[in-house]
């Protein structure tokens, strides 16, 4: 299925694009997170009319992700969590729970989707975790799990 791609996106192409994908790809991310169009006549013609605009936008986009950049990167965020006495966690540090640190720490609402943990966080440790800001831009920050009864 032919799409045109209404911004960039990492490893598939940037904007205006006319790429072949997969129909279910197509319908269900691309299309339906308005990041792409069908790619008909005039559709065509309207995102070369509109590009620059989209073009503003995703600068835009971009230099917001850099300034989130240059404030986590490399950071560390101390997370509490109950453990076993072989330092097991009950549950795991999903990225929901990332997300809600990087909120209260540093005041940045990031999508949990956008994070990466290198591993499923299961026991007690630091931990290096991936959070994607932007398709051009990628922060890494280190988790620290340590026990809720540590001071």
């Amino acid at each position: 299925m032919k799409v045109i791609l209404l911004e960039n996106v990492g490893k598939i192409g940037s904007i205006g694009d006319v790429i072949d994908v997969k129909r279910g790809f197509a319908r269900n991310f691309l299309i339906s997170k308005k990041k792409a169009l069908f790619a008909s006549k005039e559709n065509i013609k309207e995102v070369e009319k509109i590009k620059i605009d989209l073009s503003k936008k995703d600068q835009e986009k971009k230099k917001e992700a850099k300034s989130i950049h240059e404030k986590i990167q490399k950071k560390e965020f101390i997370v509490k969590k109950l453990a076993t006495e072989n330092d097991e966690l009950y549950g795991s540090v999903k990225p929901t729970e990332i997300a809600k640190i990087l909120n209260d720490v540093e005041n940045i609402k990031i999508n949990p989707s956008l994070i990466q943990p290198a591993k499923e966080i299961k026991t007690i440790g630091n931990f290096k975790v991936n959070v994607n800001l932007h398709p051009e831009i990628q922060s890494e920050i280190s988790i620290k799990v340590i026990t809720e009864d540590n001071k």
